[in-house]
């Protein structure tokens, strides 16, 4: 099945999400809260997705016909392999971002047969369950901030036609350091929340932009920056509309920030 993305009247915001992993189908609060979040949200006309999990150069856009899943994770029980999301394909879509994308020494490239990965169908599932709107993955081309807001600036546009944009990781990311079963979260996931809670309320573009340097713990929280990276792409998709950022979800999950913003 193949719906394209047609004009919205208005404009669709931009998240940033924090993934989980497959078991967070299993929690009692968070699914709940990302679909009290979809259903607050206008209905979109199609999804596109950057997700952590997909890290391609030159930029990539995923499967654009049937949909698939991609399976990107070891060693859970079997029922989490057999999750489905059959989400229609967005091939208008797609040459509208190869079109906002392309320019002399940036070229796109196309891997039809890449699907959606957990960073992009886990949330999904909870938050759009019917998997009735279209939806397309694209890759993070690098994992440098300002590289990154560049290509939200240049996919803003695609908000005014119905588009929701969402960019997938998790506040805080730091599986090998993470040594927590307790109530209380880990010093370094605490110290980093709060600061980029902080820093999203002020507004300080500059500060999140050198994460690694401005932030306490920022290389403890984020020893490789995939996780957050997707952040930079939805900030400069909706970098017009700073002042509207506010987190839709907050709190720990096995020790890792949750923290998940809407702008717009």
């Amino acid at each position: 099945m193949q719906v394209d993305a047609t004009p919205a009247a208005g404009r669709m915001p931009a998240l940033y999400l924090s993934h989980g992993a497959p078991p967070l189908a299993d929690d009692a609060l968070w699914p709940g809260q990302l679909a009290a979040w979809a259903a607050g949200l206008p209905r979109p006309k199609a999804i596109l997705m950057i997700s952590a999990h997909w890290e391609e150069a030159p930029l990539a856009l995923g499967a654009t016909e049937t949909v698939p899943l991609v399976h990107d994770f070891w060693g859970f029980p079997e029922h989490y392999y057999r999750v489905r999301y059959e989400a229609p394909g967005a091939p208008g879509l797609a040459e509208k971002v190869r079109k906002a994308l392309r320019a002399p020494g940036t070229p796109v490239q196309d891997i039809p047969d890449r699907g959606l990965d957990h960073g992009a169908y886990v949330p999904l599932v909870e938050m759009f369950p019917a998997a009735d709107v279209p939806v397309l993955q694209v890759s993070m081309p690098t994992l440098d901030p300002r590289r990154l807001m560049e290509t939200g600036r240049r996919l803003a546009p695609l908000r005014d036609e119905g588009v929701l944009i969402v960019g997938s990781g998790f506040f805080t990311h730091n599986l090998a350091a993470l040594r927590h079963t307790g109530p209380t979260p880990p010093g370094w996931s605490a110290e980093f929340d709060a600061w980029g809670r902080e820093a999203l309320d002020a507004r300080d573009v500059d500060a999140l932009l050198d994460f690694e340097r401005k932030s306490p713990a920022g290389r403890l929280a984020h020893p490789r920056t995939e996780h957050f990276a997707p952040l930079f792409v939805t900030m400069g998709a909706a970098e017009d509309e700073l002042d509207s950022q506010r987190s839709v979800i907050d709190g720990f999950w096995m020790g890792l920030a949750k923290r998940s913003v809407q702008f717009g």
